[in-house]
Order: C-alpha cells, then sequence, then structure tokens
C-alpha cells in the first residue's frame, strides 16, 4: 500500500462478481464487490461487498465485517445462527459453511486473512 486512503461505502462502485449457480438456493440474489487493498502477498483483503435478497451458501475465508446497509441471517452449519444488520460487526471462521438469507440488500466492508 503506498498510503492510507478512505472509502465512502455507501456509493462505493461495485463490480459484478457472479454465484455459482450451485450457491443459489434460492431467489435471484446477485453479488457485486471491490477490493480496496490487498497486501503485496495477497494474504490479507479489504474491501466492499453487496448481495441482494435470496439464500446462498458459502464456505467462509477468516473474515471481520461491517454491515453498512440492509440485513440477513447467516446459519453456520455446526454452528450459531447470526442475526447481522447496519452497524453490525461479525467474525466468520475459516471453513465455515454458511447459508445466508438476505432479507434486504445487504452492503458490508469486510477484512480478510487467508
Amino acid at each position: 500500500m503506498t498510503h492510507s486512503f478512505v472509502v465512502h461505502i455507501p456509493d462505493a462502485e461495485l463490480e459484478p462478481e457472479p454465484l455459482a449457480p450451485e450457491q443459489i438456493v434460492s431467489g435471484t440474489p446477485e453479488v457485486t464487490g471491490k477490493v480496496v487493498w490487498e497486501s503485496a502477498d495477497g494474504k490479507q483483503i479489504r474491501g466492499v461487498w453487496q448481495i441482494t435478497p435470496g439464500v446462498v451458501t458459502d464456505t467462509e475465508a477468516d473474515e471481520l465485517f461491517v454491515v453498512i446497509s440492509g440485513s440477513a441471517t447467516i446459519e453456520v452449519e455446526g454452528g450459531p445462527t447470526l442475526t447481522v444488520g447496519p452497524g453490525d460487526m461479525a467474525v466468520l471462521r475459516e471453513g465455515d459453511r454458511t447459508t445466508w438469507t438476505v432479507h434486504e440488500t445487504l452492503r458490508k466492508a469486510y477484512a480478510i486473512n487467508l
């Protein structure tokens, strides 16, 4: 990284990040996102991510995120069910298998460690 910076998350321009068809359980959710910073070794990623309503499955990375807008229920297989909305910070463990039920378009800022 060459310098410090700021990103206004609510109107950050995001790019399409198509879901794999097998991830979609119901609805027609669409994902967009943008990596705003990545470490030289590629092991740390910071960005903004958004998903429209629907139900999807995922296998998580080691991630901390803060919800900016929208809401979702995240069921962790063999673990808790997390309900997230604006202002909530959540931590997902690497390898967690999750089912996301997105109630209203959710936008989050995230930090992933690989």
